[in-house]
């Protein structure tokens, strides 16, 4: 009773000066999600979901003393609980087999791939004969050989042909693990592709969930055309987060004099 009392005392010491415990333990919730290694079954969730709202209703009911203490596990299991239903969410089918062949898609985002090559971003896919449930929701390409038969856009459909591989995990344990990563951005594969990529239809003008990428593309290359070479490179990279054009060796340039930093989201607000 006495270590009861104590911890009352102290948790009405620090009322008003707890709200930045709450992204700590909703934290919590979060990491103990990913670190359990089976996906909880329906009857779980319940579970879950029925703690939660005894959490809730306890903490209405308690006093001032003990209230802190179910607020925190009401915090915890809320982000155990979003952090299943994020990971649900954004479920994607993802390839079970290596394939190479005909590659069709429409084109979501443009970037850079780790060895400075243009890399695309494709949904909407189709692999020769691959049956639609056995195709992934998204595939990444790199691309590789001689290109420039287009200037690859948002929306438009592209067709192509090369190798795909489902997104490979951690190489050591408790590495960077990149097929969560991979799940959680809707990527199924990836691959690259040594032939002209070709657009087989325009983006469609409806397709109003890329146009704020179309616009940030068009104000990286305004960027760029005043700014040529490295320097507009970096100035739309910081203001427009595009980075496609980077070239590897400014990349190894800032590596070398810690400033790879300002590429990353601190770095932008730094830069803007």
């Amino acid at each position: 009773m006495r270590l009861v009392q104590n911890i009352q005392a102290e948790f009405a010491r620090q009322q008003g000066h707890l709200f930045p415990w709450a992204p700590v333990f909703y934290g919590i919730g979060i990491a103990t999600y990913f670190a359990i290694r089976i996906e909880p079954d329906r009857t779980a969730w319940v579970w879950v979901l029925i703690a939660l709202a005894v959490a809730l209703l306890f903490t209405s009911r308690l006093g001032e003393g003990t209230r802190p203490l179910t607020i925190a596990l009401a915090l915890a299991l809320a982000g155990f609980a979003v952090a299943g239903a994020k990971a649900h969410w954004v479920a994607g089918e993802t390839l079970g087999f290596r394939f190479y062949g005909p590659i069709e898609g429409r084109i979501v985002k443009v970037d850079r791939s780790a060895s400075d090559a243009l890399r695309l971003t494709l949904d909407r896919v189709r692999l020769g004969d691959v049956a639609t449930g056995r195709t992934p929701t998204r595939v990444r390409v790199s691309l590789h050989g001689t290109q420039g038969f287009l200037d690859p856009e948002p929306g438009v459909t592209v067709i192509l042909t090369g190798p795909l591989s489902p997104p490979g995990g951690a190489v050591a344990p408790g590495g960077y693990d990149f097929r969560r990563q991979a799940w959680f951005q809707r990527l199924g594969a990836g691959g690259y592709t040594r032939t002209p990529v070709l657009a087989l239809a325009p983006h469609n003008g409806r397709a109003w969930g890329l146009w704020v990428y179309r616009l940030r593309m068009r104000l990286s290359a305004a960027v760029q055309d005043a700014l040529p070479g490295s320097v507009g490179a970096f100035a739309s990279a910081i203001t427009t987060g595009d980075r496609s054009g980077i070239a590897e060796a400014d990349y190894d340039a800032l590596r070398a004099s810690n400033l790879a930093h300002l590429l990353a989201i601190s770095g932008l607000h730094m830069g803007l």
